[in-house]
């Protein structure tokens, strides 16, 4: 210590004091038993003091970074990310070893779909707390989103670790493992996830989905009936089960499931479409056009509704619409064969047999193995008088009919080969 007055040494006069409130301490506590002199006790005190002022060194650098913290919440609350991160970015600065700061950094990189970033961030605050089953599931869900499906597991199993109740990380792995189409084990995690939480309808939905891949559409209906019966305003739910019951031909109940499903959510294409399909099933064709038309509406750029609806117009005889919709769809997917090949069925119909052949031999450059397509093109050019045109096409209609165990097609391939060498 140096020499002067103690009121000139500043803080070495407050470790003075302290000196002798526990000198007086220690007498009180131990009475004459101990005696420690003022030499012995003060390089232990001035240890003690410097902690003292140590720790309120920690407190004001918490403070300062908790200052930033929460201005970085409120940012994020309000949508603010990159406000968010540049706030979270300098409360790291003051005080790197918070790892929830970390976390929370990692999550708006995350919103803002910069994954690497966001796992960079929550790798770090796992080196601070290797022990937060939530960080765990935040990276593996990152990684899940990356494709790095087995190190969305690894996270994902890590989180499961550390806290063996952690539903959502059972369902997120459960995912994972969908995408490696570990579909059993994928239906192990979902249910361990309903053995935690069997309120969860989502894992009851998730586990009906595995089950639907396996082919067990019985028990995909049995989950996706429980989901609902937890959560009966989801209308993916009802699409869900819809489907499986159009898979078991049940289609009567596909429809009331997507019925239901539109009630919930009357701005979704894809029921529509569905429950349009139903009805096509089912001859209803009136039904099926209304369903593709108002999905058409909410969503006019899915060239798969305008074929599907141009096919049900061409069915009920409406050619000229038909070809309306097929010319969309090929608008929207020019590279469509189908489409092409049956707005040619239809100009055919209509005794267009040039404007056909030009559909058929266009379905043919998409796709040179389209059986169909060649004979068809072989018999409208027999409707124009080129048999050696239509008994060639006839003829590679037939080879590839053969190749692909048409034999149906392949037989009348053939007579109609007979038909235009006569």
């Amino acid at each position: 210590m140096t020499s002067g007055k103690p009121a000139e040494r500043g803080g070495e006069y407050k470790v003075l004091k302290s000196l002798i409130s526990l000198s007086i301490a220690t007498t009180i506590l131990l009475g004459s038993q101990v005696s420690v002199s003022y030499a012995q006790q003060l390089p232990l005190l001035l240890r003690y003091g410097n902690k003292i002022t140590q720790y309120n060194n920690h407190l004001l650098i918490a403070q300062k970074a908790e200052v930033f913290f929460s201005t970085g919440v409120n940012k994020f609350e309000k949508g603010d990310y990159r406000g968010a991160i540049k706030d979270y970015t300098q409360a790291i600065k003051i005080n790197p070893n918070d790892a929830q700061t970390y976390n929370s950094r990692g999550f708006a990189h995350f919103i803002l779909q910069d994954y690497r970033g966001a796992i960079e961030d929550f790798t770090q605050a796992i080196k601070i707390n290797p022990n937060d089953a939530k960080i765990y599931n935040n990276r593996g869900f990152a990684h899940f989103i990356l494709k790095d499906y087995r190190g969305a597991i690894k996270d994902f199993t890590q989180a499961i670790k550390i806290n063996p109740n952690y539903a959502q990380a059972y369902n997120n792995r459960g995912f994972a493992h969908i995408s490696l189409q570990d579909y059993r084990g994928a239906i192990e995690d979902f249910t361990q996830a309903i053995k935690i939480n069997p309120n969860d309808a989502q894992a009851y939905n998730n586990r009906g989905f595995a089950h639907f891949i396996l082919q067990d559409y019985g028990g995909a209906i049995k989950d996706y009936t429980q989901a609902i019966k937890i959560n009966p305003n989801d209308a993916k739910i009802y699409n869900n089960r819809g489907f499986a019951h159009f898979i078991l031909q049940d289609y009567g109940d596909a429809i009331k499931d997507y019925t239901q499903a539109i009630k919930i959510n009357p701005n979704d294409a894809q029921i529509y479409s569905n429950r349009g399909f139903a009805h096509f099933i089912l001859k209803d064709y009136g039904g099926a056009i209304k369903d593709y038309t108002q999905a058409i509406k909410i969503n006019p750029n899915d060239a798969k509704i305008y074929y599907n609806r141009g096919v049900a117009r061409g069915i009920l005889q409406d050619y000229g619409d038909a070809i309306k919709d097929y010319t969309q769809a090929i608008k929207i997917n020019p590279n469509d064969a189908q489409a092409y090949n049956n707005r040619g069925v239809v100009r055919g119909i209509l005794q267009d047999y040039r404007s056909a052949i030009e559909d058929y031999t266009q379905a043919i450059k998409i796709n040179p193995n389209f059986a169909g397509a060649y004979g068809n093109r072989g018999n409208a050019r027999g409707k124009l008088g080129d048999l050696q045109g239509a008994i060639s096409d006839l003829h590679k209609a037939a080879n590839l009919f053969k190749q692909q165990q048409r034999d149906a097609d392949y037989r009348k391939a053939l007579e109609l080969v007979k038909k235009y060498q006569q």
